[in-house]
């Protein structure tokens, strides 16, 4: 079998995000779900237009432990 040369892959190719209803169904596969106060907070990120910075800063600040 001879080898093929293959086209590099930028990140942008190998990246890829789902929407939060696709994620649901995948978590509730798992047996994961959100609780109604981290659903409320997701729909406010999107509602004020949050970046993946800010989305996680403000969920540390609820969410992650204090040391």
């Amino acid at each position: 079998m001879r080898n093929i040369a293959r086209k590099p892959r930028s990140d942008a190719a190998r990246r890829y995000t789902i929407g939060r209803a696709a994620f649901a169904k995948i978590s509730a596969i798992e047996g994961i779900g959100l609780t109604a106060a981290m659903d409320k907070d997701f729909r406010d990120f999107e509602r004020k237009g949050l970046s993946a910075e800010e989305r996680r800063r403000a969920i540390g600040e609820k969410y992650g432990k204090t040391r």
